[in-house]
C-alpha cells in the first residue's frame, strides 16, 4: 500500500470522526514528530521484519519504539 505522508485510511477516519479536515489534521499530526512526518505502514513493518530475522536473535526483553522521536503520553 503506498501512503502519502500518514494519508492512512486510519487516520483520516479517526480525524473525520472527531469533525476535522483530515490534511490539515495530518499535517499537524507530521508536524509534532520530531522527524516530520508520522509513520507509515511500511516504517512500523520494516521493525516488525527485523524483530522476526536472524538480526535481532540475541534480543532479549528490549523495548524498541518506533515513534520517530515523538514521546508518546
Amino acid at each position: 500500500m503506498q501512503t502519502l505522508q500518514g494519508k492512512t485510511a486510519l487516520v483520516t477516519g479517526a480525524a473525520e470522526m472527531r469533525g476535522l479536515d483530515p490534511d490539515k489534521a495530518i499535517d499537524e499530526l507530521n508536524a509534532s514528530v520530531p522527524l516530520g512526518r508520522i509513520a507509515e505502514p511500511e516504517d512500523i513493518a520494516d521493525v516488525v521484519i527485523f524483530l522476526v530475522s536472524d538480526q535481532a536473535r540475541y534480543l532479549c526483553g528490549a523495548l524498541i519504539e518506533a515513534n520517530g522521536g515523538k514521546l508518546v503520553k
